[in-house]
């Protein structure tokens, strides 16, 4: 009788689950990009421990030993909600005592944990980076892909959308077009867009190609032209170009070839990049009314679409090893970030791009995040956010993306 019992609990439990997780699929819809808010996701952390990729990246320098000096990251993730099985041990110990650990993206239960969050705080979905010199190198890409699929489970587990956004860095040659190429081929092949969480608009999937036309990056027009080509023509793919900031009047930090014009107006959406742009909301109001405004009529009158990039804050003191401030572009306790999406939604944009979830190296992640000193390692330069203007929390960014989401929808659905 007591195994009955148990057993019904059991069958109850899946039940339950799997409504939960249907419900959950059903809850956004994925056919358009207007009214939604995605968050850019780097997806780049191993462990000598992954079964892939059996190396430290992105938490320390790399081939160097872990510590507080070869820290590569300015802002320590809050991993009190994991069990310390699904984390990295460091050999380093906080500053209550207790040893420090980090996270690998290899690992599904930590993405899915993330995607949680995204969906418990109001984020629609994430452009999941993929970048170009990891596509290069077969070692590495075998991990890239490793990470792909934990990204589309979990999106799919917590019915958040995800698409996917080439960076480009490192793209100089024809090769390096054809090697793009090859490997957008070999997802389709791998039927990545026919997931149910796979971000459409205008009826076809959307990819992004970022970095094209950038100032310190190396791609040709032609180059960018042959790209957006494929994709539009031969994939059949919406295109959306993170492209210079100043793409319209092609200065700054912008190329200046005039064939980078043409490039810009080929893309289905931009999302001029804006981290570093400006550095306090004085600047960013600014920045609203001398580029972003002309910039959305000038897409709006080509019939294209616009995605702002958003920011929390930005520092990268210990990824170039000491020689930036840290804490660069303070986060005011997140009074920058909602002004910046206060200024795109005034302006009329329909969907907003944050940078980003996860990038810690750059001091831009919006996920949970040490809040306070105990948290931290021992003798590390690290970043409490809002230490400087306000008490911590570990989720505040976390908040604030919601409410970014609810005032964006109201935006787009008049109210």
């Amino acid at each position: 009788m007591v195994y009955r019992k148990v057993q019904f609990y059991l069958i109850l439990l899946c039940i339950i689950h799997a409504i939960d997780a249907m419900t959950r699929a059903e809850a956004l819809d994925f056919s358009s990009l207007v009214g939604k808010h995605v968050a850019g996701y780097q997806g780049w952390f191993a462990c000598p421990s992954d079964p892939v990729d059996p190396r430290w990246s992105h938490w320390f320098h790399g081939g160097q030993t872990p510590g507080p000096k070869t820290l590569s990251v300015d802002l320590w993730p809050d991993l009190s909600e994991f069990d310390k099985s699904e984390l990295c041990s460091t050999g380093m110990v906080l500053f209550s005592g207790a040893p420090a650990f980090v996270f690998s993206s290899e690992n599904a239960t930590i993405v899915s944990r993330h995607f949680r969050w995204m969906r418990e705080y109001g984020i629609d979905g994430v452009a999941v980076q993929r970048f170009f010199g990891q596509i290069a190198n077969s070692y590495i890409l075998a991990r890239s892909n490793v990470v792909l699929n934990n990204i589309r489970m979990a999106a799919e587990g917590e019915g958040r959308g995800f698409f996917l956004m080439y960076d480009l860095t490192g793209l100089e040659s024809d090769q390096g077009v054809e090697i793009v190429e090859r490997d957008w081929i070999g997802l389709q092949n791998e039927h990545l867009t026919s997931s149910p969480s796979y971000m459409h608009h205008h009826g076809r999937p959307v990819v992004g190609l970022w970095g094209l036309g950038i100032s310190d990056r190396r791609a040709r027009p032609t180059m960018a032209t042959a790209l957006i080509r494929f994709f539009k023509d031969d994939a059949r793919v919406t295109v959306l170009g993170g492209v210079a900031s100043r793409w319209r009047t092609l200065s700054a930090d912008s190329h200046r070839e005039p064939e980078w014009a043409g490039v810009y107006r080929s893309f289905d959406i931009l999302s001029p990049w804006t981290v570093g742009r400006f550095k306090n909301s004085k600047e960013a109001d600014s920045f609203a009314s001398d580029v972003m405004a002309p910039d959305i009529n000038a897409i709006l009158a080509q019939g294209k679409d616009y995605m702002p990039v958003i920011f929390p804050g930005f520092s990268w003191h210990n990824l170039q090893h000491g020689r930036a401030p840290l804490n660069q572009i303070p986060r005011q306790c997140g009074v920058f970030y909602k002004n910046q999406a206060r200024n795109a939604i005034g302006l009329g944009a329909t969907m907003l791009y944050t940078a980003m979830f996860d990038e810690v190296d750059e001091g831009t992640a919006i996920f949970k995040l040490a809040d306070n000193s105990a948290k931290l390692p021992l003798s590390a330069s690290l970043l409490i956010p809002d230490a400087d203007t306000c008490q911590s929390k570990n989720d505040r960014y976390l908040e604030i993306a919601g409410q970014i989401t609810n005032d964006l929808r109201r935006r787009v659905e008049g109210k």
